[in-house]
């Protein structure tokens, strides 16, 4: 689809091809539609890369972003009584969980 010279034209051919690598059945109407689409994006593709982006800056995204979590503060939590008074079952200050299958007992 391109050339030394530049790029070429999208092709209806072109369309069909890469609709039956994607395994795509389209209409006559949708591989025209396609066509005239997708020789619109390539074609604006085109020119963002002839840009001269040489003196910009790499950045991950285009707004500057702050974090807005609050910061991480140490607080007491609750006690082992407290935390095993909601358990469904507890032994020796754990919880108690059904043993898993084939473990030995």
């Amino acid at each position: 689809m391109s050339s030394p010279a530049g790029p070429a034209r999208l092709t209806r051919t072109d369309v069909e091809h890469v609709a039956r690598l994607a395994r795509l059945a389209l209409s006559e109407a949708e591989i025209e539609e396609f066509t005239i689409q997708l020789a619109a994006i390539l074609e604006h593709a085109a020119r963002v890369a002839a840009l001269d982006t040489g003196a910009v800056p790499p950045t991950s995204h285009p707004f500057p972003l702050s974090n807005v979590l609050r910061p991480d503060e140490g607080r007491p939590g609750l006690s082992r009584d407290e935390v095993l008074a909601g358990a469904p079952e507890a032994e020796d200050g754990r919880f108690r969980v059904p043993r898993m299958l084939g473990e030995a007992p």
